[in-house]
């Protein structure tokens, strides 16, 4: 394995790129020209295309050994056109890569009551966001029955990092529900993903799923808690569900409406990666160990 593509230059695929580009010819997709320097400057090959315009991927094929997939579907619709669209650019047996890596979402198991889950519980998404993820893992396991090629997902929770940390909605004061309606929640680490998801296009054995999450076993409210006490900031005021939905955004009620534990015993003993942030109270005490050192 040589070459490397990445589909959706965001904030994982920043902390995959120093591991990546001391080892291989890492590849970038990137929608605007103007942000190629970047990924340049990371030591990556921008590859100017859009997922939205199948014309513009045509030097997708062939291009590389294993692709990192971390792109999100399209904000609107039931499928995922996007995936759809990179899977047909990739090209033909002959030009196929070697694995496929897809970051999707612990959505897809829409709400489980509190309950511990593992890979082998069925999809029930709820929202459309999360059906979308599912439309996309379909299109991405049919085609590495398919084609042979090892496609592996790893299904993400809430991800968190020092600039990913709710401060400004605490600064605002948004509510959170009350102990006795709060949800269990679960987390990774940007960086403790980009690891998983690089040791993954090695380890991973086709069609195989992992729960990509930490060892943290909290409720939504208590993770608020955490992060408040950590920064000196005001813990967030707690309300009934009946009275929140008046307080609060669609998409912030959708993830106060589904609650489940993720087991994640697959994912140590299949990619054996040793998480840097275990848990995240250790991913907390870093981000102000930063903020001190700054």
């Amino acid at each position: 394995m040589k070459r490397i593509l990445i589909i959706g230059s965001g904030d994982v695929a920043a902390r995959a790129l120093p591991w990546l580009t001391r080892r291989f010819k890492v590849f970038a997709l990137v929608r605007r020209a103007e942000h190629a320097d970047a990924l340049r400057s990371a030591g990556a090959v921008p590859i100017v295309g859009d997922l939205d315009d199948r014309r513009s991927l045509k030097r997708l094929a062939g291009l590389a050994d294993a692709v990192l997939h971390f792109a999100p579907p399209p904000a609107q619709g039931e499928g995922d056109p996007r995936t759809r669209a990179l899977l047909a650019a990739l090209g033909t047996a002959g030009s196929l890569p070697q694995a496929l890596i897809y970051i999707s979402t612990t959505g897809v198991y829409g709400d489980c009551g509190g309950q511990w889950v593992d890979e082998t519980r069925p999809c029930r998404p709820q929202s459309a966001r999360a059906r979308r993820r599912v439309a996309a893992e379909r299109l991405l396991r049919a085609f590495g029955r398919r084609s042979g090629v090892r496609v592996g997902l790893l299904r993400a929770p809430g991800i968190y990092a020092a600039e990913r940390l709710p401060l400004e909605r605490l600064q605002r004061g948004d509510p959170v529900l009350a102990a006795e309606d709060d949800v269990a929640t679960n987390h990774i680490h940007a960086d403790d993903l980009a690891r998983l998801a690089c040791a993954a296009l090695f380890r991973a054995r086709g069609g195989r799923v992992w729960n990509a999450v930490d060892d943290s076993c909290l409720k939504m409210g208590d993770y608020f808690d955490l992060v408040a006490d950590a920064f000196a900031l005001p813990r967030p005021p707690r309300l009934a569900r009946t009275q929140i939905a008046d307080h609060l955004s669609p998409m912030t009620l959708s993830f106060m409406a589904e609650s489940r534990r993720l087991d994640n015993r697959r994912m140590k003993r299949e990619l054996r990666v040793a998480l840097q942030y275990p848990t995240v109270a250790d991913g907390i005490r870093a981000a102000l160990q930063r903020r001190v050192t700054a």
